[in-house]
């Protein structure tokens, strides 16, 4: 297959009038003054009372058969009045009309002055209708119909327009006094208006006609273009779907003119771009391909030469700040944004990346002027840089099969947001589980799986990361298949960390309870190094599995098994995650794990967990963890303080406590205090002295600011009893010592707590 985005810009660049066989859309208005004979003044938005009148004073509309001239109701049933009936005026409604016109031409793709001749004021009361028909020539020069709907409270009466097999159903109503509708199509499009459900239907009528000789315009027509376009397409996308990554993931088109983030729509396109975006979306549409609005953004950054010069004596000319040529691009980023739909809408994607091989032709931007475009200086080590960039309007392809793929590929931050939007599609559409909405959404979460980054040493995660965000939309798709899928594939493989442990025991819960058992065990297993986030893991799914959590028992015995212990063993290798050195366990760990067991009913394991516990006080410290996990204990499991392992363990506890407990606990009787100083220099020297002297209770240390200061740090260091300040009255400046008593004062507020922690635990 040739080059496709070479073939696709040779068939675009044929396409250069603009336009479609219709126009629609909204103007603002100031209120013209409408006058009819009989009725008078007209408000708007039109009363009722006053569809009345206009009704009474008007006539049964007509509709044409050959070159007869019939009334029949049953193909129309609409009442008309004569334009020699009706007066427009107000000082702004030429302006207005002038505006419509000119919207309408731009739209049809005419070029050429146009006029717009009123023909008749329609006026549809409920039930009011015309079947389908085609326009004849009312005037010459007439190549068009303009409908102009007027401010009016009505339901139903959608205007339809059909040509060459392609249809739009146009909904004109507007009940705003400072805004009208409009409609324009060619004379010989099929078009009706379905029933006025309720209310009253007032329309202008208008003939466009071109001023000037020649052929009357037609509507554009490119139906070679689209065809060789769409067979294009279709074996585009044939090549991706049978061999992905053989041809470019979608196809990039900048256009001709520029637009800005806020105006770019499809609506907005002008003169050639119009015309090739009306092309793309019919070809698109036939090769089962989407067609999005996007704003290219390209930005470089790099290094840049100055051109100043040397002078004969050595001296080096300044530059001026456009004195500088690029020398060469370092990094270069490439992105889709502000996307809009040909529908008006705008889809969930964030910036997507995307390659220059997909921008038709790859060169579009190699000559092109950057939209900014900045050097900077040479500062110190680092010579001149310079940044710039560029911003284009584009449309851009991708076939719907290969949707996907391309938003799984842009990564996590694109990918996960735009799954987020499709489940609350579907699930604010009410569909089932068998629906379109909720298909697509499966795939797309198929895709990310298989895009799914690899972990990295560092991925511990304290906090919810994207399993979390990803975990959530499988469980509110109740997506069963992707959840096991990810599970055994992306955390069970390494990419596991404690702030997703919500978001995993959940959605194990779309697992039958076997699977889930399975499951865990190759996550923990896998992740042995994690023993905290396997802890808090196992005891979320017991909870969840209830009655079933015995089926835990071989994922408990394999945290059991890679348990810290002797800190003086080798550390433990995390699976694809590098080498990780023990640490002390926390009481999260201690607290989670024996209440794991205690649910899923391993006595067994936990008496083995708690005597590992009591063996190696260094990596499971009594105050900083092992108490505070007893403590916890009471308080989430009060059934279970019967329960062997708990009543061992808080039986270690308890004697931790009495020999603490009965330790004296006396306020000093003098100025004596601990004179354990760890540094032996000659000044500490002097403060430990200080320090276990009952008689004194200050001591001024007159030094250099260093010196002080390096007696500071060893009373800080060493917890000293001593309160310091500094007196600057003298030379050199003193360091004043006041001893207090902190240390008793600490065993006071330890001993509360100990006795608190005895009455907690039973003692």
């Amino acid at each position: 297959m040739p080059d496709i985005t070479q073939t696709l810009l040779e068939i675009l660049q044929t396409v250069q009038r603009p336009g479609d066989f219709h126009i629609s859309g909204k103007q603002e208005i100031f209120a013209p003054n409408i006058s009819v004979d009989g009725v008078g003044a007209i408000a708007l938005p039109l009363l009722q009372a006053q569809a009345e009148q206009l009704i009474a004073s008007a006539e049964q509309a007509p509709y044409g058969r050959g070159e007869q001239t019939l009334i029949d109701t049953e193909v129309r049933r609409t009442w008309q009045i004569s334009p020699e009936k009706i007066q427009m005026s107000g000082r702004h409604w030429a302006g207005t009309l002038q505006a419509i016109v000119a919207r309408c031409a731009t739209g049809l793709g005419v070029q050429e002055p146009v006029v717009a001749e009123l023909y008749k004021m329609l006026v549809y009361d409920t039930g009011g209708f015309f079947v389908g028909h085609r326009d004849t020539e009312k005037a010459p020069g007439m190549f068009a119909t303009l409908v102009i709907v007027l401010p009016s409270i009505y339901t139903g009466g959608e205007l339809l327009v059909r040509h060459q097999g392609r249809e739009v159903c146009l909904d004109l109503s507007s009940q705003d006094a400072s805004e009208l509708a409009f409609a324009a199509f060619y004379a010989d499009c099929w078009h009706e208006v379905r029933p006025v459900a309720s209310g009253c239907r007032l329309t202008l009528i208008y003939n466009l006609i071109r001023q000037g000789k020649g052929a009357l315009p037609r509507p554009p027509a490119y139906d070679d273009e689209i065809d060789r376009l769409a067979a294009l397409l279709l074996q585009w996308t044939h090549d991706l779907d049978s061999a992905p990554g053989t041809r470019p993931q979608k196809l990039i088109y900048p256009l001709e003119h520029i637009y800005t983030p806020a105006e770019i729509s499809f609506a907005s396109l002008k003169n050639a771009d119009a015309a090739i975006a009306a092309v793309l979306q019919q070809a698109a549409l036939r090769a089962d391909c989407e067609l999005y609005l996007a704003l290219v953004s390209i930005s470089e950054s790099g290094s840049a030469e100055a051109t100043g010069y040397y002078q004969p004596r050595g001296y080096y000319n300044e530059p001026e700040p456009e004195g500088y040529e690029i020398y060469e691009v370092c990094e270069r980023e490439l992105s889709l944004s502000a996307w809009r739909a040909p529908d008006g809408s705008s889809p969930a994607l964030l910036d997507l990346p995307f390659l220059e091989t997909e921008l038709c032709p790859p060169d579009s931007f190699t000559d092109a002027e950057p939209d900014e475009q900045e050097f900077f200086e040479a500062t110190g080590n680092a010579g001149a840089s310079f940044e710039r960039s560029y911003r284009r309007a584009a449309l851009v392809l991708w076939p719907k099969s290969g949707k996907l793929r391309v938003i799984a590929g842009a990564g996590l931050a694109i990918s996960l947001p735009y799954l987020a939007a499709q489940t609350d599609s579907w699930q604010a559409s009410g569909a089932d589980l068998a629906s379109a909405r909720w298909q697509d959404a499966h795939l797309l979460a198929t895709q990310i799986i298989k895009h799914w980054p690899a972990s990295t040493p560092s991925l511990w995660r304290p906090t919810p990361g994207d399993a979390s965000q990803f975990l959530a939309c499988l469980c509110r798709l109740q997506d069963r298949a992707s959840a096991l899928r990810f599970l055994t594939e992306i955390s069970a493989k390494g990419n596991f960390g404690a702030g997703d442990n919500a978001a995993l025991s959940a959605a194990t819960g779309l697992l039958p309870a076997d699977e889930t058992a399975e499951v865990i065990e190759k996550i923990i297993g896998q992740n042995s190094a994690q023993h905290e986030a396997g802890a808090n893991l196992l005891y979320r799914v017991a909870v969840n599995l209830a009655e079933d959590a015995h089926l835990l028992s071989p994922a408990a015995k394999s945290l059991v098994t890679a348990l810290p212990g002797d800190p003086a063993r080798a550390p433990l290798p995390a699976p694809e995650n590098g080498w990780r050195q023990r640490v002390a366990a926390t009481p999260a760990l201690i607290a989670d794990l024996l209440s794991a067991l205690y649910l899923i009913g391993s006595g067994d394991l936990g008496k083995e967990v708690v005597a590992q516990i009591l063996t190696w006080p260094q990596t499971f410290p009594l105050d900083a963890a092992v108490l505070p996990a007893a403590l916890e204990l009471c308080e989430r499991l009060p059934k279970a303080q019967g329960w062997l392992p708990i009543q061992n363990l808080n039986a270690a506890c308890l004697a931790h406590l009495a020999r603490r407990i009965a330790e004296p606990l006396d306020a000093p009787a003098d100025f004596t205090r601990s004179g354990k100083i760890s540094c032996q220099c000659a000044h500490c020297k002097q403060l430990a002295v200080f320090l276990i002297d009952g008689q004194r209770e200050a001591w001024v240390f007159s030094a250099a600011e260093a010196l002080r200061r390096h007696v500071e740090d060893s009373i800080r260091r060493d917890n000293c009893d001593l309160d310091t300040s500094t007196a600057r009255h003298t030379r050199p400046y003193q360091l004043v010592c006041r001893k207090n008593q902190a240390s008793y004062e600490r065993r006071v507020v330890q001993r509360q707590k100990d006795l608190a922690a005895q009455l907690r635990l039973g003692g």
